[in-house]
């Protein structure tokens, strides 16, 4: 089964400053981690203050509410304004 996890952010205040360098940092620890092909970042064109990250997967999901992996984001992301976190699962299109 393939599935996503997709976290949302949008940044306030201050925050909105540091947002993208930390970002950018974690990327490429996630790239490290789980491999280039399995996590995507998007900044919002023209607005800095929203990131979008997705994080794909192959194989059963073990829990619901997302991977621990995507759960750890979540928790590290709050600190910077709001966090919306939703878990996809790839139709099957036969």
């Amino acid at each position: 089964m393939k599935w996503a996890e997709i976290i949302t952010v949008r940044a306030r205040g201050n925050h909105s400053k540091i947002l993208v360098p930390t970002t950018r940092k974690l990327l490429n620890d996630l790239i490290n981690e789980v491999g280039r092909d399995c996590v995507r970042i998007y900044n919002r064109e023209g607005l800095e203050t929203d990131i979008y990250i997705v994080l794909f997967h192959n194989g059963e999901k073990k829990s619901s509410g997302g991977s621990p992996l995507g759960l750890r984001l979540v928790n590290a992301f709050q600190e910077f304004g709001l966090v919306h976190h939703t878990v996809w699962i790839e139709m099957d299109h036969k």
